[in-house]
């Protein structure tokens, strides 16, 4: 059964196989379909089933996705789903060697890329999108002057609103609830700067 709270990351080799970034790509997708095929997110991500077939037995292998319950007649398909509501990676997990630094920072980075990406794909097709989507879709930046538990605990408040409109969409969802609802992406940073 599918626990819907986060799974947390915390051991460098689950996070080496995690920051593949088409792993991190099939994950995001499995997040949205909820249960699928290796045909069906190939056909999402663009790939070869072959290929996305091999990344999701490796995402399977470190306990991050897991076999489904069949959604067609199809013996042959193999079914797909997350272990979990999604998966949390700290920081504070990878300070203990260089390597574990690198890893996490390159996950970081390439999460970052792939946000940036679905930004910047919403940004070139929103004349597509009906104006009620437009006029609800927003960007911001705030710079307040925070210490670091103010940040942690804004963090806090942050995750527990986005769980909440989450779980307010699926629960709308399963029960019949599907005018008009999309995917919508939210994406949170929040960091220390100087001038």
């Amino acid at each position: 059964m599918t626990d819907p709270e986060m799974q947390r990351i915390a051991d460098l080799d689950t996070l080496k196989a995690f920051s593949h970034p088409l792993r991190m790509k099939l994950y995001r997708a499995l997040t949205v379909a909820r249960t699928a095929t290796a045909s069906q997110l190939a056909e999402t991500v663009d790939e070869a089933v072959s290929l996305v077939s091999y990344h999701l037995r490796k995402l399977a292998a470190h306990g991050l996705i897991e076999e489904a319950e069949p959604q067609s007649a199809d013996g042959r398909e193999r079914w797909w789903r997350l272990v979990s509501g999604g998966v949390s990676v700290r920081d504070r997990d990878f300070r203990d060697a260089p390597e574990s630094v690198a890893v996490h920072s390159a996950f970081s980075r390439t999460l970052f890329r792939q946000s940036a990406e679905m930004y910047e794909r919403y940004l070139d097709e929103q004349s597509a999108w009906p104006q009620e989507w437009r006029s609800a879709a927003f960007s911001s930046e705030f710079l307040p002057r925070l210490t670091p538990g103010e940040l942690a605990q804004l963090n806090d408040e942050m995750h527990a609103l986005a769980k909440r409109w989450t779980e307010h969409g699926r629960a709308a969802e399963e029960a019949g609830d599907t005018e008009e609802r999309e995917n919508v992406a939210l994406h949170f940073y929040g960091f220390p700067f100087r001038q």
